[in-house]
Order: C-alpha cells, then structure tokens, then sequence
C-alpha cells in the first residue's frame, strides 16, 4: 500500500509537471506568433504550423471556442458512464444524476429522493441547495443543506444546518462523518438530489432510512429570499 501510494503521488507530480511544460510551451507559442490564447485551440501539430508561417489553422478557432464554451457550461459529468451519452441531451434532464448515468436505465423517477443513510434523525425543514461552500454563507439556522458533495471546508457550515443531504458519498464521507459526530440526519449518494429538490423546498430527511421527500414545493411554501 505505501509504495503504490507513492507511486500514484510520483504520478500526480509527473503529470502536473509535463502540462505545466506544455502550457508554457503554448503560452511562448502564442507570443510569437501574436496568436495568444487561441493557439489551446490547435493540435501541436497546427501550432508548428502556425509558427512556420501559415494561420490558415486559425480559422478553425472559432468553431472550436463556441464548442468549448458550451461543453463548459455544462454540469460536472457523472463519475460514472455506461452507453451512449449526449451531454446536452442529460444535462437538461431534471432527474439526472450526479454519480452515474445508465444509457440502458428505464427506471420512472419517484418522488422520493433515495441515498445512503447516512446519519440517524428524522428532519422537516427548508431545503438550501448549494453548489460550493462560497455560497455557504447564505445559508440560514436550521435549513437542511443540499449539495453535491462535501470536503473540511464546509464543516463550520454544519453547525448551522439540521440535517444533509448530497449527490455523492458514502457512510465514511465527509459528510457522514461529521453529520454523526453532530447528531444531525444525513443522506449522502442520493445522484440527484440537487436537481430533485429546490431552495425552499419544505422536505423531510430520513437519516436511517436514507430517504428525502418534498413535503412542499418551493412556489407552495414561503421560502428564504
């Protein structure tokens, strides 16, 4: 275990070293051929091409930038990915998950949220999803946090909250961890939790048996501002 743990590290350190050369390497590229930034957009092979002299790769920037911005604008992809996936086609999905993606999945989405359970309790109270811990601040005592995951930072934010819900985890996840050492309902992994349930949503949290339900939607409840 210690040598494969130093190994994957000597890896990590090999592969941020060679992408900061090539960064470089494209950034001076960019300087002497008064191209700047667009040059990311080209192979290493266009690039050469266009310090020979030639721009004609240029002219496939464009294209290539308007494509980048809108995968960019996307959701994170799922950790996982069986079959034939189309970013948009899933992203504008409301019952997408966050974990996973199953081309072959006919499974009808039900009203309850399911996860790992996490933490015991069970919670009523005002969902806050939140995407980082940034926004962390808007969140008011006693609302039940939703978000995809979390890590250290976001611990003095548990203090404020009743319960937690999240896309990915598992029982010896952040999340859990600290939601046990709390005393607060906790029900991690659900996969879509931050697109099933909305900021002032009226739900209940059921730590033991992993389960979240909208008791009210947002537009039926009178919510945080």
């Amino acid at each position: 275990m210690e040598a494969s743990a130093r190994l994957r590290e000597a890896a990590r350190t090999e592969v941020a070293r060679v992408f900061w050369l090539l960064r470089t390497f494209v950034l001076r590229a960019g300087e002497l051929s008064g191209a700047g930034d667009e040059l990311f957009f080209l192979s290493r092979e266009e690039i050469l091409t266009v310090l020979g002299g030639d721009r004609t790769p240029l002219a496939a920037v464009p294209a290539r930038r308007a494509a980048y911005e809108g995968y960019r604008a996307l959701p994170t992809y799922p950790t996982l990915i069986r079959g034939e996936f189309d970013p948009q086609t899933w992203a504008a999905d409301p019952n997408r998950r966050a974990d996973l993606f199953d081309a072959q999945d006919a499974t009808p989405a039900t009203d309850t949220v399911a996860g790992s359970p996490a933490s015991g309790g069970v919670v009523e109270g005002i969902a806050r999803v939140v995407a980082t811990v940034e926004e962390g601040e808007v969140i008011r005592p006693g609302e039940i946090l939703v978000t995809t995951v979390t890590n250290i930072g976001w611990t003095p934010l548990f203090t404020r909250i009743s319960a937690i819900v999240t896309d990915v985890g598992a029982n010896l996840s952040h999340a859990s961890i600290v939601a046990r050492e709390l005393g607060i309902p906790a029900v991690v992994g659900c996969g879509n939790a931050t697109t099933r349930i909305r900021t002032g949503d009226r739900i209940r949290v059921d730590g033991g048996r992993g389960t979240v339900d909208v008791l009210e939607p947002a537009d039926a409840t009178p919510g945080p501002a």
